[in-house]
Formats: C-alpha cells, structure tokens, sequence
C-alpha cells in the first residue's frame, strides 16, 4: 500500500487541521433535555389536534343539522 493513497492516509497519517471551535461537543444532559423538549412539543401538537378535530367535528355536524330537513 503506498504512501499516498486515502487508506494509508486515513490509518497512518495525522489529522491536518483542528475542528473549528463554533463545534461544540453535546453533552449527556444536553442530549436528554433535547429529547424531553421534543416529546413536550409533540404531546402539545396531539392535544392540539385533538381539540381542532373535536371542534371540526360539532362544526360539522351543526352544519348538517341545518342542511337535512
């Protein structure tokens, strides 16, 4: 295997150039808070829905009340 190929490279060889320092690492915590946040909004956006259908649902049946004779 010779010196220039990306394998050798990538087993060999050391890194050019540091991460740029606007990367930061998340943390365990950072991680676990990011899950709880996306099951809040989640939760949110069902009982949401569940009230729209519901008030969809008398909507339109009051409208066809009106409609049968």
């Amino acid at each position: 295997m010779g010196e220039k190929r990306g394998v050798h490279r990538v087993l060999v060889g050391k890194p050019e150039k540091k991460k740029p320092a606007e990367i930061c690492r998340r943390r365990w915590d950072d991680n676990i808070k990011a899950c709880v946040q996306e099951v809040v909004w989640f939760a949110w956006t069902v009982l949401i829905w569940f009230r729209i259908r519901d008030s969809w649902r008398a909507l339109v049946n009051s409208v066809m009340k009106l409609l049968i004779p």
